[in-house]
Order: C-alpha cells, then structure tokens, then sequence
C-alpha cells in the first residue's frame, strides 16, 4: 500500500524542462498518480480545462519565454472550479528568496529542485491531505 501513496490522484505539472518531466512522471506514476503536463505555462488553464479533476497543480516558477509560475498562480486561482486545488511551486529559484515570495503568493508549498524521487511522491500525498510543505532540499540545509 505504501507504494501507492498517489493512487487515484491526478496531478498537473506545468514544467518546461524534458528531464524534469521524465522524473516527475516515474515517480509519480509509480505511486499511482495521473500526470498531466504543460510545457510552456502560456496554455495552462485551456489544458487545465480540458481535464475532468485534478487534486494537486505542481508549478515551476521561471518558465522559458518569460512566463512566470506567480502569472499561471494567479490564472488559475481567478477560476472558482481551482480556489481549493493546492498549488506546489517546484523550482530551482534560491528558497532563500523563493519561499516568502511563494508563502506570500498563496502556494500550499514549495520543493526544491533537484526534486529528491523517493521523497517527492511522500510530500505531495501531504500536501494533498491539507498539509504544507517549504523543502529546500537536503543541498540547502546547512
């Protein structure tokens, strides 16, 4: 049971990286999650849209092209269907200057990149049980 900490939970990444993509999507699918992803960030909320429930929106802050993971926060948080779907920002962003911005910003956490695979899956089942989680990453703590 423990493996399946995601099961029957769906969770949209909004991340423009291929690699970050590929680890989200094992570590996620393995426990069972449906993962749906947007690239770019600019077509979020159409794809967002397009999909029946989603418990969980994973987004990376700094996108290419300028787009902004705060810009897509506000996007889908000014849609009543998504004001209680938890927000996670996953960024590489120095947590230093992130985590207040992220905190002040509504986000339900914040996780650090490099992402850590085998406490990834555990982190978001939290935040999607109501908690919040600010992880920098075992690289940022001293």
């Amino acid at each position: 049971m423990s493996n399946m900490l995601l099961q029957n939970k769906r969770i949209f990444v909004v991340e423009d990286n291929l690699q970050n993509r590929i680890i989200f999507q094992m570590a996620l699918a393995r426990h069972g999650a449906t993962v749906d992803f947007e690239r770019w960030g600019r077509d979020a909320l159409t794809h967002l849209n397009n999909i029946t429930h989603v418990d969980l929106i994973l987004l990376d802050l700094m996108l290419a092209e300028g787009v902004s993971g705060f810009e897509i926060c506000d996007q889908i948080r000014a849609v009543p269907d998504y004001a209680n779907v938890p927000i996670v920002a996953v960024s590489a962003m120095d947590p230093a200057i992130a985590i207040p911005k992220v905190r002040n910003h509504g986000f339900a956490g914040f996780i650090g990149k490099p992402i850590e695979v085998t406490l990834f899956p555990k982190q978001l089942a939290s935040i999607i049980n109501g908690e919040s989680v600010w992880y920098a990453g075992e690289r940022n703590l001293s």
